[in-house]
């Protein structure tokens, strides 16, 4: 049966090449729908740069017949339309169902012409937005949502380490008497570029990464970085792969408290000589719906609520230095010169990093499309680093399926440039700990 997508703005704004996702099948968009995007067009965030170029696909669609019949989107691809459902009679009218004159109920008056429209077409409201498919199926609206980039098991990203049990002790004693061994097929069907396990047999325990380019399993070290030191064999996993210079990517996933920015951030200044720039950043979800313009003040003072707990991380850093030692002192100069920079995820976009130990934390409130386009920014000699927890998003069209952090870890995982480390433990406080573990 033919299918027919009716896309909402929560689809078109998380990914503006959504339209060519949905192979051979047609798409409408809701005319209300371009009045939506035409009010997000203007300003710096991803949500306004996705409208923008959503507007150009369909303006070039539109550049040799009309959109109000169906036009071709490209090849081996359906056809697209702009429906305009004013003046047209409906059995059920969503505006009288729930009392309100809104887009949302217009754009499921939409989808309720097409399904009266087109008796041979199976019809779909595809949106990121969970109160409006609730309102669709309430009404008879097969709704869903938007699936491409979605992660199908979270429960391999938020996985820790793995386990190897009943190896000999003479294989534990090479791995800490000569640092590597061959892989050999120890790790079997588990084995992961950069992946970290925990060799054990009775006597005695070892703690390794695989390395696929020599194909040895390397021992993990407890590395100190800047003063901090690893309180877990987690965080021994993480700073490894941030004090590592052949991995350029990585994924620090974790409740809060488990020291994902503290030990990212202590990395970056230890290994300060080798690149010209630390950049922290994160990505500002603006409250109700405004961006960061409306507040008052320069550049520097809108975004400083927001990047507050990274200069928190700096500072704990300097305390466990102390305050009047080189390394405190270092920092400072750092500050100073602009070698440590503290930016919003918004004045990045265009930017091209070369030489630089980008941070990016609470990457889960980043799409997929926004991931990728950061490291594609990443130039030579590069390091990237996002930290977050897939479970605490604050973005009302994200979850721990479709959010970037979630993205970029399934997609990656396994490559020779990446690794991904799940921090369990809390080593903020143990009230912090208390509080993950039972609120």
């Amino acid at each position: 049966m033919r299918k027919i997508f009716v896309l909402d703005t929560s689809v078109l704004v998380f990914d503006h090449e959504c339209i060519y996702q949905f192979e051979e099948h047609d798409l409408v968009i809701p005319i209300s729908v371009l009045e939506e995007l035409d009010k997000l067009k203007k300003g710096n965030d991803a949500v306004h740069f996705n409208a923008r170029e959503l507007i150009r696909k369909l303006a070039r669609l539109a550049d040799e017949t009309f959109l109000d019949n169906w036009v071709p989107i490209a090849q081996g691809k359906g056809k697209i339309k702009i429906y305009n459902e004013t003046g047209r009679q409906l059995e059920k009218n969503a505006e009288s169902i729930f009392g309100v004159n809104k887009n949302d109920h217009r754009i499921l008056n939409t989808a309720m012409l097409l399904q009266q429209e087109e008796k041979q077409s199976k019809v779909y409201l595809v949106t990121k937005d969970i109160n409006l498919r609730l309102k669709g199926k309430s009404i008879g609206i097969e709704a869903q949502d938007y699936l491409s980039g979605q992660v199908k098991d979270t429960d391999t990203i938020a996985k820790n380490h793995i386990e190897v049990d009943n190896l000999s002790s003479d294989l534990i004693q090479k791995i800490f008497q000569y640092r590597s061994v061959p892989e050999d097929g120890l790790l079997g069907l588990n084995k992961l570029a950069n992946g970290y396990y925990t060799l054990n047999n009775c006597q005695s325990t070892a703690n390794v990464r695989y390395e696929q380019q020599t194909d040895q399993i390397i021992r993990v070290d407890h590395l100190y970085a800047y003063g901090v030191a690893p309180k877990n064999t987690e965080q021994a996993f993480a700073l490894d792969a941030l004090l590592n210079e052949e991995i350029k990517v990585v994924a620090i996933q974790g409740v809060a408290g488990t020291g994902k920015t503290l030990l990212a951030l202590a990395a970056a200044l230890e290994q300060n000589k080798k690149y010209e720039q630390i950049i922290l950043s994160r990505p500002i979800v603006p409250l109700s719906n405004r961006d960061i313009g409306f507040l008052p003040g320069d550049a520097e003072d809108k975004i400083a609520p927001y990047m507050m707990p990274l200069w928190d991380n700096l500072k704990l850093i300097k305390t466990i230095n102390k305050e009047t030692s080189r390394k405190s002192c270092s920092i400072d100069k750092m500050k100073t010169e602009g070698k440590i920079e503290v930016t919003a995820l918004t004045y990045i976009r265009g930017r091209s990093l070369s030489n630089t130990f980008f941070i990016i934390d609470e990457a889960q409130n980043l799409t997929p499309h926004e991931i990728k386009t950061i490291i594609t920014r990443a130039g030579e000699g590069t390091k990237i680093v996002f930290t977050g927890d897939i479970y605490q998003i604050d973005s009302p069209y994200l979850d721990e399926k479709s959010n970037g952090l979630s993205y970029i870890i399934d997609r990656l995982r396994g490559q020779k440039l990446f690794a991904c480390v799940h921090l369990e433990k809390g080593e903020r406080s143990e009230l912090s700990d208390m509080a993950n573990k039972l609120l």
